[in-house]
This record gives C-alpha cells, structure tokens and sequence, in this order.
C-alpha cells in the first residue's frame, strides 16, 4: 500500500483523471456529436485536459479546503 502522507497527490491524481474524462467527453460529444473517430479526437482532447486539470487541481484543492473550512460550521 501507498504511505497515508502521499494522500493529497492520489486524491488530485484521480479527481483530476474522472473530472477531465467526464467534462473532455461532454464537450467533445457537444461540439461534435457521435462522428466516425469520435473515441480517438475524445482521447486526444482528454489527454490535454487531465494535464491542465492535475496542476490546477493540486493548486486549487488546499484553498477549496480552507475556503469551505472557513464557511462550514462546527
């Protein structure tokens, strides 16, 4: 098993791999329906995503937790 201190990189690695395939294939399916080689321009456009959305994730998930620690009550 994974060391327990390596837990805020795992959660963004899989945060950002679900959130980026999900909205990747939402708006590839948006802009250009269920074409013929839909599967690989979806894979090419999830690629870029994930590598925007793994820093930006790791970036942006310490201030979310503060932020909701600041408006959630005890």
């Amino acid at each position: 098993m994974i060391s327990k201190k390596f837990a805020p990189y795992i959660t963004s690695f899989f945060m950002a791999t679900f959130m980026s395939s999900f909205m990747s294939l939402a708006i590839s399916f948006l802009n250009i329906g269920l074409i013929e080689g839909f599967v690989f321009i979806w894979l090419k456009a999830w690629l870029f995503s994930f590598f925007v959305a793994l820093p930006t994730v790791m970036i942006v998930s310490p201030l979310v937790k503060k932020l909701v620690t600041r408006i959630v009550e005890d």
